[in-house]
C-alpha cells in the first residue's frame, strides 16, 4: 500500500496539469499514488494526462461535473493510502513536499492537518510567499482551532491530512460552492489536536485571472457559511463561540462593503456610495480617507477608481491597507 495519496482535480487546466504531474514525478519520495480526476472538464484533460499513465502510480478518473468537492471526494474514495495530500491541477509541489509531510505525520501522531509555505505566482503583480512569518498564536509551528478560524494560522491548499480523519468528518461538503477547503480544515480541527506548519517553501500556488478564489465577495459568503456551521457544531459554551460571532460580523461587514462596490461599478453610484459610507468605519488609512473626500466632491470618479480596484483584486494582486487586511483574513487570501 502506498503511504500517501495525491489528489489532483483538473477541471479546465488541461494545459497546466502536466506541470503538476511533473512536480510529482520529481519528488524525492517514491511511495505515493496519484488520482487525477476530470469531472466533466471542457478541455482535453484525458489527452493531457495520457502520457503520464505509463507510471502505474498515476490513475485517471472521469465523472460528471458536480463541483470540486465532489471530485475530490470521488478521487479520495478511489485511493487507499492512509495520508491524503491535495494538489490542484494548476499548482506544483517542490521536490521534498511528500517526504517532509510523511515524516511529519509519522513523528507527530496527534497532528490533524499539516501545511507549509508556498510561492504565489501567475496572475500577480509580483511573486511572493503565502506566509511571511510563523503561523498560529503560539510557537509559530502549531495552530489551534481558534487559530485556524481567525486565520492567524493560515492553511495553504496544498496540505496533507489523515484518511481516517477525513472519513470521520464525512469528507468535503458538496453543498459548499466556495471556501470548501476552509470548511474542511475547520471540521478537521474540531476533532481535536493541532494543525502543523512547516516553515519551508514546499509548494507553488498559481493565481489565474479566472480562478474561483479571485473574487472576495464569493469567498466571504463561503466563509460566513463555514462560521455558521462551526457555531452549530460546537457546544454553546465552547470558547470559540465568541470568536466565531466576531468573525461572522467582520465578514458580513466586509461583504457589505464588497456589495456596495459592486453597486458603484455597475453604475448605481449614488446608492453604492451611500452604502460604502455606512460601513466606512471598517476601513481606515490615507488612501481611503482621500478617496472618500474626493468622491464627496466628484462622485463620478468613484466608478473608475473602484473598477480599477476590483480588477486589480481579481488579478490576484495583494490588497493593501485595512480593507485589504480585513478581506485577506475574511476571505482566506
Amino acid at each position: 500500500m502506498p503511504r500517501i495519496a495525491v489528489i489532483v482535480p483538473a477541471y479546465g487546466v488541461a494545459h497546466l496539469v502536466g506541470e503538476a504531474l511533473d512536480s510529482l514525478l520529481a519528488q524525492d519520495y517514491a511511495d505515493w499514488e496519484c488520482m487525477v480526476i476530470d469531472d466533466g472538464a471542457p478541455d482535453d484533460v484525458a489527452g493531457a494526462v495520457a502520457p503520464y499513465l505509463h507510471d502505474p502510480r498515476i490513475r485517471f478518473l472521469q465523472s460528471a461535473n458536480k463541483g470540486v468537492s465532489a471530485a475530490r471526494n470521488a478521487a479520495i474514495a478511489a485511493s487507499c493510502a492512509p495520508l491524503i495530500a491535495l494538489l490542484d491541477g494548476d499548482d506544483r509541489f517542490r521536490p521534498t513536499y511528500l517526504s517532509t509531510m510523511v515524516s511529519l505525520f509519522e513523528a507527530e501522531p496527534e497532528v490533524r492537518l499539516a501545511t507549509c509555505n508556498a510561492l504565489i505566482f501567475g496572475a500577480v503583480a509580483r511573486e511572493r510567499l503565502c506566509f511571511n512569518a510563523g503561523q498560529g498564536s503560539g510557537d509559530g509551528l502549531h495552530g489551534t482551532l481558534a487559530d485556524v478560524l481567525d486565520r492567524s494560522f493560515g492553511v495553504y491548499i496544498g496540505s496533507t491530512f489523515r484518511r481516517a480523519d477525513f472519513d470521520a468528518i464525512g469528507g468535503f461538503d458538496t453543498t459548499m460552492a466556495q471556501s470548501e477547503d476552509f470548511d474542511l480544515w475547520v471540521r478537521l480541527m474540531q476533532l481535536g489536536g493541532p494543525a502543523r506548519y512547516v516553515d519551508a517553501v514546499l509548494g507553488e500556488y498559481r493565481v489565474r485571472s479566472n480562478s474561483a478564489s479571485a473574487h472576495a465577495g464569493r469567498m466571504l459568503m463561503g466563509n460566513l457559511k463555514v462560521y455558521e456551521k462551526a457555531r452549530a457544531a460546537l457546544p454553546v459554551d465552547a470558547p470559540e463561540q465568541a470568536l466565531l460571532a466576531r468573525l461572522a460580523s467582520d465578514s458580513a461587514q466586509a461583504l457589505a462593503f464588497e456589495h456596495a462596490i459592486d453597486r458603484v461599478v455597475d453604475g448605481d453610484t449614488s446608492r453604492g456610495l451611500a452604502e460604502l459610507k455606512a460601513v466606512r468605519s471598517r476601513v481606515k488609512g490615507p488612501v481611503w480617507n482621500l478617496s472618500f473626500a474626493l468622491w464627496n466632491i466628484l462622485p463620478s470618479l468613484a466608478r473608475p477608481m473602484l473598477s480599477w480596484r476590483r480588477n486589480a483584486h481579481r488579478r490576484g494582486n495583494q490588497s493593501t491597507g485595512t480593507l485589504g487586511t480585513l478581506l485577506q483574513k475574511a476571505s482566506g487570501q
